[in-house]
């Protein structure tokens, strides 16, 4: 049945109001409830305030490196060591490494680039500092609903937003309500903002309605593939922070490793590949297994045990990409937006930032008496802030790269560390991007195919023991939430053209092909194994996947990570 018919049948949907509707609970959308709140009590007023959250609880969706700059959390949260703050392990040291397929050259202390110094940074689980935030919201007043998803995008007659609707309950995989339907609910606010992490679901709907996108560079992404392990202790160096270049990646395909030591004999390693690519051989996953088996990086986790696996997709970060952030009733924060410096591998502090700027416009505007106006002192307040001059810094990085791995090494010398030391802090020219994407892939007849070894389940290991470790779940009688456009597409051109690429660039064995009875090839969905990561939703070459909101809580519940 389609939403309209059960709105028909069941409806009217319940509605509740509020002053601001937040969609997402991560860094950006706990930022902008809280600042939300600082301001109502400096000024004496209230803001009701409400965050939905589609994981189990916050952080369980949140996966970041992460290696993060305290500075926005600081003018968040000033006091935010004494509120006990999960920013416990201070980095003591930066590797910055280039591999060969058995060596490794350090790039020397006085030679790396300032996007790569992390003084003053911390180690952190990024789900574990979300948690946090979680409390210093509610302590508030705040209101937090985990596990419930933002279906859908509500408007008023004039066009503008109004709010969104909470997706249903116990619809079956044939689309029809059973014994645990349960319609879902309006939320409805004077201003609704969007913080769902790159990709998001509904933020992509409403950059196409309101053409916020318009004469901008096409955004483009990257995924990161993360482990967590927990290593013997005379391996643990609490606080090293390591980034590879070079090895596996060929010369065409931008893409690098990180390991950081945290507290507590843990360390958390993973690799970045730019979507961007080529090879539709190629597998994000399998790249990222191999990598962990070269000398450099095995001698970090050889002896240790693998407790957490997970992926996302990121925002390459460039301005030059960013949309319009603002449209009647509502705004963008975050990676949602895609306030990323990609260069730093940083974009924890930017989405606080970003929340916090949005929620100061939102402020005013309330006690103004406004509502589901356009709020065009956020990106006013964003172009002064210094978050928009450290991302104008570092705005041509990924476009380096995409020339190729020479060209970028090179011009983030330049840029990064040469320009800097004659006090030209920002690059005098800008590059653009004309590609998305998903046209980027060559026909496989144009490649070679790739030959991975086998996982050793020592080091490496396959996409199914990964995607159990983390602790993905999704209710099993409920439609699929990776929907096709055309079912033909997927073996008419993705097999028969790019050699199915669904089956690798998802590293999560959702996608899968396979004969049926007649001895045809079809597409298999295993939509049960999906950890959100996006991918698809980016990289499929002809745009027939889209993702949709599963039911609240589904998906990974990631713990540490």
């Amino acid at each position: 049945m389609t939403s309209a018919e059960l709105l028909a049948q069941f409806g009217p949907r319940e509605s509740m109001e509020y002053d601001v509707v937040v969609v997402g609970g991560g860094p950006a959308g706990l930022a902008t409830a809280i600042r939300l709140k600082q301001r109502a009590a400096a000024d004496g007023k209230d803001i009701s305030v409400v965050v939905l959250e589609k994981g189990s609880e916050p952080g369980a969706h949140i996966l970041s490196g992460a290696v993060m700059d305290p500075r926005a959390l600081s003018e968040l949260i000033p006091d935010w060591k004494a509120q006990g703050a999960p920013l416990g392990q201070a980095v003591t040291g930066d590797d910055i490494l280039f591999l060969s397929e058995t060596g490794s050259t350090r790039t020397p202390d006085w030679l790396v680039p300032r996007n790569f110094h992390n003084d003053g940074c911390y180690v952190v689980s990024l789900s574990n500092v979300v948690k946090w935030l979680a409390t210093q919201a509610e302590a508030l007043g705040v209101e937090i609903f985990p596990g419930f998803t933002a279906a859908e995008v509500l408007y008023d007659e004039q066009g503008r937003v109004k709010g969104v609707a909470t997706g249903n309950l116990g619809i079956g995989k044939d689309g029809a309500p059973h014994d645990g339907f349960q319609l879902g609910m309006e939320l409805l606010g004077k201003y609704t903002v969007f913080a769902e992490g790159a990709r998001g679901h509904l933020g992509k709907q409403l950059i196409a309605k309101y053409q916020l996108d318009a004469g901008k560079d096409p955004q483009t992404y990257a995924i990161g593939i993360k482990e967590l392990w927990e290593v013997p202790a005379d391996k643990a160096k609490p606080g090293l922070v390591v980034h590879t270049a070079g090895w596996p990646m060929t010369d065409d395909t931008f893409g690098g490793g990180f390991l950081y030591h945290l507290e507590d004999n843990k360390v958390t390693l993973g690799f970045v590949i730019g979507l961007d690519y080529q090879n539709p051989y190629m597998s994000p996953f399998e790249e990222m297994q191999r990598w962990k088996t070269h000398p450099a990086i095995a001698a970090h986790i050889e002896g240790g045990k693998r407790i957490g696996y997970g992926a996302r997709a990121i925002n390459n970060g460039t301005p030059q990409a960013l949309p319009k952030t603002v449209f009647p009733g509502g705004a963008l924060v975050g990676c949602d937006a895609g306030y990323l410096n990609a260069a730093r591998i940083k974009g924890s502090h930017a989405a606080i930032k970003s929340g916090m700027l949005c929620a100061d416009a939102m402020a005013d505007a309330l006690f103004a008496g406004r509502a589901q106006d356009e709020l065009a002192a956020y990106p006013t307040a964003f172009e002064a802030s210094w978050l928009n001059e450290e991302l104008q810094q570092t705005r041509n990085f990924k476009l380096w790269f995409k020339k190729g791995k020479l060209t970028g090494q090179l011009m983030t010398g330049i840029e990064q560390w040469l320009l800097p030391k004659v006090g030209v802090q920002s690059p005098p020219w800008t590059l653009h991007g004309s590609k998305r994407d998903n046209e980027c892939l060559l026909p496989a007849a144009q490649c070679q195919p790739i030959n991975y070894p086998k996982p050793d389940g020592k080091l490496s290991f396959d996409k199914l023991s990964s995607v159990f470790i983390s602790n993905t779940n999704h209710e099993e009688n409920q439609p699929a939430h990776l929907t096709l456009k055309n079912e033909g597409v997927p073996v008419a051109v993705n097999l028969a053209k790019y050699a199915g690429p669904e089956g690798r660039y998802c590293p999560a064995g959702v996608y899968e092909f396979i004969k049926t009875d007649a001895g045809e090839d079809k597409l298999q969905i295993n939509a049960q194994n999906c950890v959100h990561c996006k991918t698809c939703d980016i990289k499929d070459p002809t745009q027939n996947i889209v993702w949709v909101t599963p039911e609240g809580g589904g998906g990974p519940n990631y713990a540490g990570m």
